[in-house]
């Protein structure tokens, strides 16, 4: 098997177990890091899908701004309900809901009036469900039809009296991240109680039967309901404020009320007053009152027109976050150029196509889900593949074009004989040597062309010169300065007193070379030098038709650095510790000059202080001799 399909089925296989990893996890409820990721995607599919018009069997009966100015109270005052309620049932509604907790004694006649009107009718009352820290908890038992079923801590049921003439429901709903009411749990369960929630227990009036709990569904008579994780029913929303028939609690106290509009009808009274709090944001609607989603979810289970989001659907689901990675990687390895990427478009689009078109019809296929099971893997592999792609581009099929391209003279014979030097960066001790040209950029903005190159040219030939004579390699000429290296090809006990040899006769070549120069040339630059010893990373550079070796490291920057303390302290060379240590100590190769040292000193870009050593050749000025050295 070739080491292009060995890559392709490692990244199948990496790609796949990702995938059945995260559609286990989707199978499980349990991908909560990606909800605002659906959120938002399921928004914008609900957005496309557009408002439609909501099924003609509830209407909502609003305690609005009107009616509180009116009769001057907020909440409505009991009685007041109590009038309410009994203008409702002389229209012969099926069902009133009553979406407002009646937790706290009120005036004791206003009780007793509303309690009376409460059994005129069937009617549902508002509970809420109280969970720890506030959040909905679930626990898991396989093949329990509770399974997942919020688990709260307490309930708060409306006053006896209320509750002994009408049923209960639980009005609470679960949000997404956005704060959106995207789901309804149709049953809740405490220690010691299961209660049903506030749409379930109206439809199941309206419709007279009690809901049959199966593992995924819900039974009332001959209608399945199909929920999510822990009975849970997916919302889908009709529209903006008032998609729901709605009318002010004002009209009906008024008499103002047509019997079309509540008999035979599900009947629900809730809060829209401004300020109220009881609202929500929706995809169509940022300010949705509380009672409009609740009774959305009435008319779905009343009309079977919400969305499906059951366990067939997360099969699905997983399935597709197991199928679309490997179908990208399968792509991008089959072609890897425009053709590939073109057939990647193509299967993206049309995943999102199908998504669309089942969302349209109600299934709730995780958008989320195949997203971020298929971009991580793709991404990588395709980066694999570049990567891979331009390291293959930058082999050399040659040897003679290997010496061709390698800019470091004194190395051609041994790359000649391993053309596999520095293939992988290499870690060692090296010394390493600076020189540069003081002054040459004001220099050469007054010379011509020809002039500066002629300088230039001196300049890299004595630099050549020294350092094939120490037995040194240049990495790189850098305009008016170079780096040289001693360790290479391989490293040697010789190695710094050979740098520290380099160091001497570059100085003295130097001062001899700048002597030979125009005195309008001569008196405008002069030259420094900078040497260090310790560990350096070697490695080959460049790709297409050039390549060079060079070295990178702490070692190589504190040797550049060596040189700015060379120039302000008047010397021409400054060399650290190390390398004088390296090279043996103090030697006959600094006599034809002044050696002074050593000196505590902070190089600029590097922490804490290097001890270094300066030194002048023998035509030093006082200037020199009268630099303060730490003893």
């Amino acid at each position: 098997m070739s080491g292009r399909a060995i890559q392709t089925l490692i990244a199948l296989v990496i790609a796949g177990l990702w995938g059945v990893s995260l559609g286990l996890a989707h199978l499980r409820g349990d991908m909560w890091f990606i909800d605002r990721v659906e959120a938002t995607m399921t928004d914008l599919r609900t957005v496309i899908r557009g408002q439609r018009p909501a099924p003609d069997f509830v209407t909502i009966v609003a305690i609005d701004d009107e009616v509180v100015r009116q009769t001057g109270s907020y909440p409505l005052a009991r009685a007041k309900l109590g009038e309410l309620v009994d203008a409702i049932v002389a229209l012969k509604p099926k069902v009133i809901g009553i979406d407002t907790l009646l937790l706290d004694p009120g005036p004791v006649e206003g009780d007793q009036q509303l309690a009376r009107s409460l059994a005129k009718s069937p009617a549902v009352l508002a509970a809420a469900a109280v969970f720890p820290q506030g959040q909905q908890q679930t626990h898991d038992n396989p093949g329990d039809p509770l399974a997942g079923v919020p688990d709260a801590e307490r309930f708060l049921l409306p006053l006896p009296q209320f509750s002994e003439v009408a049923a209960t429901g639980v009005v609470n709903v679960s949000t997404d991240r956005n704060g959106t009411p995207r789901l309804v749990p149709l049953l809740f369960k405490s220690a010691t109680a299961i209660e049903a929630s506030f749409p379930l227990r109206v439809v199941s009036l309206a419709k007279g039967v009690e809901p049959s709990v199966e593992p995924g569904r819900l039974l009332l008579g001959d209608q399945v309901i199909r929920t999510d994780i822990g009975q849970i029913l997916p919302l889908a929303f009709y529209g903006a404020r008032g998609s729901i028939k709605t009318i002010s609690a004002t009209d009906v106290l008024g008499g103002k009320l047509s019997r079309e509009s509540i008999e035979n009808r599900i009947v629900v009274i809730g809060n829209t007053v401004t300020g109220g709090g009881d609202v929500f944001p929706t995809p169509f609607d940022p300010v949705l009152p509380g009672v409009e989603v609740v009774c959305t979810a009435i008319s779905q289970l009343m009309s079977g027109d919400g969305l499906i989001r059951d366990r067939t659907v997360r099969i699905v689901d997983a399935g597709l976050a197991v199928a679309l990675p490997l179908i990208l990687v399968s792509l991008l390895a089959w072609r890897r150029n425009a053709i590939g990427l073109v057939a990647v478009l193509c299967v993206v689009l049309a995943w999102f196509a199908f998504n669309i078109a089942a969302f349209f019809n109600g299934i709730w296929l995780s958008a989320a889900t195949p997203m971020v099971a298929a971009i991580p893997p793709a991404l990588v592999f395709g980066a694999t593949q570049l990567w891979l792609g331009r390291r293959r581009a930058q082999q050399f099929a040659e040897q003679s074009k290997l010496l061709q391209q390698v800019q470091a003279p004194g190395l051609g014979n041994w790359l000649a004989l391993n053309p596999g030097f520095l293939a992988a960066p290499v870690r060692q001790d090296a010394a390493v040597v600076f020189v540069d040209l003081s002054g040459f950029t004001g220099l050469s903005e007054t010379l011509g062309p020809g002039a500066t190159r002629e300088l230039l040219n001196g300049f890299y030939q004595l630099v050549d010169t020294e350092a094939a004579t120490s037995g040194g390699a240049i990495t790189s000429f850098m305009g008016d300065g170079a780096m040289i290296l001693f360790g290479l090809p391989a490293a040697s006990p010789d190695d710094a007193g050979n740098a520290l040899r380099c160091c001497i006769g570059l100085c003295d070549r130097m001062r001899a070379w700048l002597a030979t120069l125009p005195e309008a040339v001569r008196t405008r630059i002069g030259f420094k030098v900078g040497a260090h010893f310790g560990t350096i990373v070697a490695s080959r550079l460049g790709g297409g038709s050039r390549q060079q070796i060079t070295a990178t490291g702490d070692t190589v920057n504190v040797a550049s650095r060596l040189m700015e303390v060379a120039a302000s302290n008047g010397a021409e060379l400054a060399l650290s510790e190390e390398m004088l240590r390296a090279a043996g100590g103090r030697s006959d190769k600094f006599k034809s000059g002044v050696l002074r040292g050593p000196l505590e000193t902070q190089l600029r870009g590097r922490a804490g202080s290097l001890a270094i050593w300066l030194w002048h050749g023998a035509t030093a000025d006082g200037a020199f001799d009268q630099i303060k050295m730490s003893k």
